[in-house]
């Protein structure tokens, strides 16, 4: 439910108002939305008290059809929310490029493909250390001293870096080293993995589900929320279908409905969407033509010898050649990639 304030409401009427929803027990988030207040409950408690909030002085309407992902919707907050990653705003204008390898596997390759990346005008190193994978033989990542040659990488070319957490346990770890930590999709609906980053500061990067609707992802996003973090980015990667031409079939469509229900920064992952770095850059341009606020991307010095996703992975003159693409693309829709 959405109480809807009239404009030019005393401070007087409103703190009323507040406190009287607060007195029977709702929690509630208050939004300025130009000129107008929303006040939004985020519980059911209040819808009982409906008529009651109603009558009260400086009232004008209530909206009971409210979506039930109220911090992350676009009814209660109009305006785009910027997420800012260590000093890198994302959902500004500029179309942030987040670029690296599936896994880090050195020190020498992770340094390599970060100085490579940073050059070709990526604004955050995306790498990871601890890898869920399908198959228990598979590499499953570094860990710890994967998240240390992270850091040295951050700090060999000034990129902040973006990297997964895969269980509640490891959040502290992750974001001690992390400027923004990652939900993949594989996690999307761990909600005490959810509820674990949110109640931490860093910036949460939320991939959707394989297999999850789009309510699904912003419900997801919504635990993140509720726990205390608001600043929370949207990735589109692909979900699975009856196709098999591609590893996931890339939902494009998803960004621009996104983008009408919530105020949240959407991004695309072509890398996993496609599964073949022969489609990563059309895929990618794709999502950048429909809205997105920034492309993440696989790259890999020598893909063909990656431990995990080599055949989706970009090679280093490879995206440099996409940058140029997107470059092109960012501009045709008002926007702008450095």
């Amino acid at each position: 439910m959405i109480v809807v304030l009239a404009q030019g409401v005393s401070l007087k009427d409103k703190a009323a108002i507040v406190r009287f929803i607060e007195q029977h027990g709702g929690r509630l988030m208050v939004s300025e939305l130009g000129e107008t207040t929303h006040i939004g409950l985020i519980d059911g408690t209040a819808q009982a008290l409906a008529a009651q909030i109603r009558a009260m002085p400086g009232v004008e309407s209530i909206k009971s059809e409210a979506p039930p992902y109220p911090q992350v919707s676009r009814e209660y907050r109009e305006a785009n929310s910027v997420v800012d990653v260590a000093d890198v705003a994302v959902g500004a204008a500029e179309v942030v490029v987040m670029a690296g390898p599936c896994s880090v596997e050195s020190a020498t390759q992770i340094s390599l493909v970060a100085g490579s990346v940073a050059q070709s005008g990526a604004r955050i190193l995306r790498g990871g250390a601890f890898k869920p994978r399908t198959s228990p033989y598979s590499f499953q990542g570094l860990g710890e001293e994967g998240l240390l040659m992270l850091a040295a990488a951050r700090d060999q070319t000034g990129l902040p870096v973006v990297t997964e957490v895969v269980a509640p346990e490891d959040v502290e770890l992750v974001a001690t080293h992390a400027d923004m930590l990652q939900i993949g999709a594989r996690n999307m609906q761990n909600f005490r993995l959810l509820s674990e980053v949110g109640a931490q500061p860093k910036p949460v990067l939320l991939k959707r589900g394989i297999s999850s609707t789009i309510e699904e992802v912003l419900l997801a996003a919504e635990y993140v929320a509720s726990a205390g973090n608001t600043r929370v980015i949207l990735c589109e990667r692909g979900i699975r279908t009856f196709e098999t031409a591609t590893r996931n079939t890339f939902d494009v469509s998803a960004v621009p409905v996104l983008k009408q229900k919530t105020h949240l920064p959407v991004i695309v992952d072509p890398s996993h969407a496609a599964g073949d770095r022969s489609l990563v850059r059309p895929l990618a341009a794709a999502g950048i033509a429909a809205g997105a606020d920034g492309v993440l991307v696989e790259v890999h010095n020598d893909p063909d010898s990656a431990l995990s996703d080599g055949p989706q992975s970009l090679t280093l003159p490879g995206f440099t050649e996409m940058m140029s693409l997107l470059k092109g693309v960012a501009d045709a829709v008002g926007r702008f990639i450095r």
